[in-house]
């Protein structure tokens, strides 16, 4: 039993899984921008067993492991060297004190101030996280960090509009009112869907070549026969 007396920030809870105790999405641009995110990384690092992404989950920290006493929230978050599996929330005290290598936070009327205020000195003095981003799905703005020496500093921006991000080794960078992920090479980086249009569109062409290719060879064969050629009898 706990006492009427006892507060809920002086009850020390137990390992095990917390939930995460996100707030809905704002609007469908941010869940669909965070689940773009997620998909994608995910895909392109379908190999790997050795990181952890998701979005608008939270991230206990609590030195006392305290739920109720300091927790964040990220829009999109990336830790590597753990392990790859589901969780219901991050909470730091089980997962060996690590925190997010990579954070995005997804810009609104409601929260900018937050993001780029108490959001950012929490993610560089307490988190340490090395690269934090923020972008905002209607105006476009897009902006990144890097932590060097303790401290975030701006991240240039390349010629093509694009940031890099050292622990992801890839660049963020906007295409078509999205935010997302290209290569070393500047290449985009696609998502199942256009990875199946792609296909798609290459058996098209396929069938399209092919097709041509037929009525080529009967265009020859027809030229053969009006002067006297007979391919079957050669």
């Amino acid at each position: 039993m706990i006492s009427d007396n006892i507060s809920e920030d002086e009850i020390i809870f137990p390992p095990g899984d917390i939930l995460s105790d996100e707030p809905p999405f704002e609007s469908d641009l941010h869940r669909e921008q965070i689940d773009l995110l997620i998909r994608i990384l995910k895909l392109w690092w379908r190999e790997r067993q050795d990181f952890y992404a998701s979005g608008n989950l939270t991230i206990y920290y609590s030195p006392n492991q305290k739920k109720s006493e300091k927790f964040r929230g990220p829009d999109f978050f990336v830790v590597l060297g753990t392990q790859k599996k589901d969780r219901k929330s991050w909470i730091v005290w089980q997962e060996d004190g690590k925190y997010p290598n990579v954070i995005v936070e997804i810009l609104s009327s409601s929260t900018t101030a937050v993001d780029k205020g108490l959001k950012k000195q929490v993610y560089q003095d307490t988190f340490r996280t090395p690269d934090y981003f923020w972008f905002h799905p209607v105006t476009m703005e897009f902006q990144g960090f890097h932590l060097v020496d303790g401290k975030y500093q701006e991240i240039q921006v390349t010629t093509d509009g694009r940031l890099w991000s050292q622990q992801l080794e890839l660049y963020l960078g906007v295409y078509e009112g999205k935010l997302r992920f290209f290569t070393t090479e500047n290449q985009l980086i696609l998502s199942s869907e256009e990875l199946a249009e792609q296909e798609r569109l290459r058996a098209e062409q396929a069938e399209e070549r092919a097709e041509q290719a037929e009525q080529e060879i009967a265009r020859l064969r027809e030229a053969l026969r009006t002067q006297g050629i007979d391919l079957e009898n050669i």
